[in-house]
């Protein structure tokens, strides 16, 4: 999802790094040939660092696809095989987590990072060497398409809803089902991520903004933001950012008497939430999200089945996106007939109704799949389903 923080200064390098690469066309001479019954799949993924729980849960979800899909005989005649990369939540890694992949497999194509900053790192590395990536959680609009050439990036898809997608329900639902008519923003200036949404949850909302603040990633003291929005008196707070800062966010609002909702993004989508804020200071709270396991789609629950199955525990969001990425890259690569990452591309860009976790899924023509965006409250400590929102 996200986390671009940094990323201007490290394009440079993924450039100089995909240079090297250039050419490999998914294979490259420095790789191993690929003369074993199995096809392998790169997982770039923050498996350490400020969101490692997002890229954790997404590589779980991801194995556990590969586990269904090898069971059921595999595809084109071969087994499927993840080989992982730690991008350290950092986006000046993760250009060389990829370029690792490349330079030491045979690929036919990657999955991950789990975040914005952390994928477009990544991406001249596979676009250099032509290999499809879909990322799980990555929002923000500029992962698919190049603004500036005015064209799709032909290898990069993504599992999830944009950024402005995001903004847009959650000021849909502040307006018609909070009817909340002034609101305050706190956004993290180190995301841009954060300050996408914050964009377009302003755009979009129809009642007042009557202040915003800001704070960095990383920051732990709060409430020098959160007194002058309480003295503006909102009737809500808009905070779009990550688990690990909204988490003492939350709790240093409500120490200081700051009990009106809350509102955020998918990046509040963690267990970690709870353990940081704890449950009674996430009432009246709310997100946005792709999952929910209320959500009764027959698809998902038998997801959380499997999973629970597997590993013994609950998934999350980025669980159920990891897993559908394997599902879409595996479905080009089948329709494909072929470990060509070009022509497992050009399969991939024309999926359309494609059966992954939480339903069907198709990709509009800048690689975004067409998805609704579900609301989650957190009672009690307990994510709950409240609303399908699509437009």
């Amino acid at each position: 999802m996200k986390f671009m923080k940094k990323v201007s200064g490290v394009l440079a390098a993924a450039v100089l790094l995909a240079a090297i690469t250039a050419g490999c066309g998914g294979g490259g001479a420095k790789k191993a040939e690929n003369k074993s019954a199995e096809a392998l799949i790169g997982a770039n993924y923050e498996l350490t660092g400020n969101v490692a729980s997002y890229g954790q849960a997404a590589l779980a979800g991801g194995k556990m696809a590969v586990d269904e899909i090898n069971k059921a005989g595999g595809i084109n005649g071969k087994k499927l095989r993840i080989v992982e990369a730690d991008n350290k939540s950092e986006p000046s890694e993760s250009g060389n987590a990829a370029t690792k992949l490349v330079t030491q497999n045979k690929l036919i194509g990657f999955v991950g990072p789990a975040t914005s900053g952390c994928t477009m790192a990544a991406e001249p590395i596979v676009t250099a060497n032509k290999l499809p990536s879909v990322a799980p959680t990555a929002t923000a609009d500029a992962i698919t398409f190049d603004a500036k050439a005015g064209k799709v990036r032909p290898f990069i898809f993504r599992a999830c809803f944009i950024d402005p997608f995001q903004g847009k329900v959650m000021a849909s639902f502040a307006d018609t089902k909070l009817k909340v008519k002034s609101v305050a923003i706190y956004r993290d200036n180190s995301s841009d991520y954060s300050k996408g949404l914050a964009d377009a949850f302003k755009q979009n909302y129809k009642g007042k903004i009557v202040a915003e603040e800001a704070y960095l990633a990383k920051d732990m003291d709060f409430k020098a933001g959160l007194t002058k929005i309480k003295a503006q008196n909102p009737e809500a707070i808009y905070i779009p950012g990550y688990y690990e800062e909204v988490g003492k966010i939350v709790k240093q609002a409500r120490e200081i008497g700051l009990e009106v909702p809350m509102m955020g993004g998918d990046g509040w989508d963690s267990p970690k939430l709870i353990e940081i804020a704890g449950a009674k200071a996430l009432n009246k709270t709310y997100y946005s999200s792709a999952y929910s396991a209320d959500d009764t789609d027959p698809s998902t629950q038998k997801f959380i089945k499997s999973f629970k199955e597997k590993y013994k525990k609950d998934p999350d969001f980025f669980s159920m996106m990891g897993y559908n990425t394997v599902l879409i890259l595996a479905d080009a690569y089948k329709r494909a007939g072929s470990e060509d990452g070009t022509k497992i591309a050009e399969a991939m860009a024309k999926t359309k109704d494609l059966p992954v976790a939480g339903g069907k899924l198709s990709f509009d023509e800048k690689h975004n799949p067409i998805v609704p965006a579900l609301i989650i409250e957190v009672k009690d400590g307990k994510p709950t389903f409240v609303d399908k929102i699509s437009f």
